[in-house]
């Protein structure tokens, strides 16, 4: 059994075969997907399709690529929807410096005002950081030390994960580590402990070797599962699958079995 905890699977790519997908999922012994909002619309996408599916969860929450235009008329609606009973956490929700589709300055203050919705509601955040790594420490540290979260679609080095293991985080890897060139981010793998470890597609974007190339979907986890394995050596394919679950499970409360 695996839980892929950061999926799209509500992206409008995936409007002419979803079921089909899912299914393939199933199949291939991926039980639970969690869907993550990246906007309001989106959010409310999410939840949809996890009342649809017991096996399916949701998130809610705003990406930092469209805070700019995040009113507070939004943050209210979002609120409400948080405390819908299949939203298991708040996010996907940071700071991305790459691209900068957002003011940085307005990014920050956005981070901070959901966390804020995510403390008062009690959820855990899924965060993403690209380019940031000083400030998205700065504020988790000052807002959001020891408190529940996963560093999503993780791309940094081994200091980066350590750092974030220190403020109480767990750290999620996707489908870039099976990629030849992330020698770094394998490395980082190893400085993770297993009971912080949590695993991803991120689909439909980042599909693994050998898929790569092609649109991401669940079904695809196994083989980051069995990249973490290699780098976690001896521990085996099927604990990998174990101990990433039931992280999953304790982190967002959700239920595991097929």
């Amino acid at each position: 059994m695996l839980v892929d905890t950061h999926t799209h699977i509500h992206d409008p790519r995936f409007d002419a075969d979803r079921e089909a997908v899912i299914k393939r999922a199933r199949t291939t012994g991926v039980d639970v997907m969690i869907t993550v909002g990246t906007d309001l619309a989106t959010s409310r996408a999410a939840i949809a399709l996890a009342k649809q599916h017991s096996f399916i969860y949701a998130t809610v929450g705003v990406h930092p690529h469209e805070v700019k235009d995040l009113t507070s008329e939004i943050l209210a609606e979002l609120r409400v929807l948080a405390e819908h009973p299949r939203v298991v956490a708040y996010g996907e929700i940071g700071l991305d410096y790459y691209y900068d589709h957002s003011p940085r300055d307005i990014q920050r203050e956005r981070f901070k005002d959901q966390l804020s919705i995510a403390r008062t509601l009690d959820l855990p955040v899924v965060i993403h950081t690209r380019d940031a790594q000083e400030d998205t420490l700065a504020i988790l540290k000052e807002d959001w030390k020891d408190r529940p979260g996963v560093f999503h679609c993780f791309t940094g080095n081994p200091v980066y994960a350590t750092q974030a293991l220190q403020l109480g985080f767990m750290v999620s890897f996707s489908g870039i580590v099976t990629f030849p060139k992330a020698t770094e981010l394998r490395e980082a793998v190893r400085v993770v402990p297993l009971d912080r470890l949590l695993i991803e597609t991120d689909c439909p974007y980042l599909a693994p070797i050998p898929h790569r190339g092609k649109r991401n979907e669940p079904s695809y986890l196994p083989a980051v599962a069995k990249t973490i394995a290699a780098e976690k050596s001896p521990t085996s394919l099927d604990e990998i699958a174990r101990v990433s679950s039931d992280n999953a499970k304790r982190l967002f409360g959700i239920a595991v079995q097929g």
